[in-house]
Formats: structure tokens, sequence, C-alpha cells
């Protein structure tokens, strides 16, 4: 089970590239970062959406130069506080970022985390979520048409749009098993009413006696 809201951290980016993108996201998030990353203000007092020159260092010793995207809650990907680190794409430099952040409070991310997390807090529903895996392994331009589509909703909206037409379908065919229902129960209570017409006229007792009696009294 994946914890709620505890600040978790992976790279953004495949090894080997010039740059190198660490993202981090949780309620932690800005403080984790803050305990490594020298710049001219805390990230934690940096408004959403806004990009921050300065340094990852371990007490005298700097890491790397970086650039520290903040994006505050609810408005990222996961709809918690996160940060994306943008270094260079050394292995070792992505290591060390890496390594620091888990000292600080953070958690390496379980494969998709990140995306599980956008669609519990409603960034994105089920289909979209399966169209990150898509649009990140498409090896085509038709592949990447297709995961873009779904990503940017265009299942989603079709989908929708035969929900809508399967309840409208639902609804009247209740309808009808209602309306068929009502004449059903209608005709079973006039012939209970008629059967018991019948038994209580056979049973109700009489002065003069059964037809049958009768009759036999003027024979006698």
């Amino acid at each position: 089970m994946i914890p709620d809201h505890d600040t978790i951290v992976a790279p953004a980016t495949a090894p080997g590239g010039a740059i190198a993108v660490v993202r981090v996201s949780g309620t932690e998030a800005l403080a984790c970062c803050d305990r490594i990353f020298r710049g001219r203000e805390p990230l934690a007092a940096a408004a959403g959406y806004t990009v921050h020159y300065g340094t990852v260092a371990e007490g005298d010793r700097t890491i790397d130069d970086v650039l520290a995207t903040v994006f505050r809650a609810p408005h990222s990907y996961t709809g918690e506080d996160s940060v994306e680190i943008s270094c260079h794409g050394s292995r070792y430099i992505v290591a060390e970022i890496l390594r620091l952040l888990l000292a600080a409070g953070a958690r390496m991310a379980a494969p998709g985390e990140f995306t599980i997390r956008a669609y519990l807090a409603g960034k994105i529903d089920l289909s979209q979520a399966e169209a990150v895996a898509d649009l990140i392994a498409s090896s085509s331009r038709a592949d990447h048409a297709l995961a873009t589509n779904q990503m940017r909703g265009g299942y989603s909206e079709e989908l929708e749009g035969l929900r809508d037409k399967l309840l409208q379908l639902t609804s009247l065919l209740e309808l009808e098993l209602d309306f068929s229902s009502l004449p059903t129960a209608r005709r079973c209570a006039k012939r209970w009413s008629a059967s018991a017409g019948r038994s209580t006229a056979c049973a109700t007792p009489s002065p003069w006696g059964t037809r049958s009696r009768r009759a036999s009294r003027w024979r006698s």
C-alpha cells in the first residue's frame, strides 16, 4: 500500500542525457529541498510556477549548480507541493542529489507513484493515467498522436458520452419494466378479487340454505 502524502523523490528523466530532472512531491517537498538547496531565498517562501537558481550542497561541498522549479498544491501534476531540480545529467550527480534528498526525509517513489497520486488527486482519470505510459513508450508518430489524444482526455470524452447514453437506455428500460409490472399487477388483482368473490358467494350462509338444499326440499 502506498502511504498517503509522504514525500517522494525519483529521477524524471532517463539517464545519459546532458540534463537530468529530479522530481520531489509531498507535504514536505519544499522543506526537504531547502535542506540541500542554496539559493537567494528558501524554496518554502517561493510562489508556485517559479524557477530558482542555486546549488545543491552537502555542508561546504557543492554537488552541482541547479535550477529548482516550484509547484504549489493543488496546482501541480500530483496535486501536492512539488519541486523539480534540473541538474547536469551525470549519473553520479543524480545519485548524489537523490542520496541527499533521502537523507533529508524523502523516500524513493514506487514505479508510477507520481501518476497514481495525480489520479488520486483528481488531476487525471484512469484513461489519461494509462496514456502517460503510452506517451513515454511511443516510438512512432501514430503512437505519439494516439497517446497524446488520450492523455488530453479524448477517450475520456467519448467514454463519458457512451456512459450518458447507457444511463438513458437504462432509465428507459426501467420505465418500461415498471409500466409492464403495473398492468400485470392489476390483472392479478382483478383475478384474485373475482376468485375471492366466488369463494365468498359459495360459503356465505343463507336462511334458505344453499341452492342445492332448496332444490332437494321442493323435490321432497
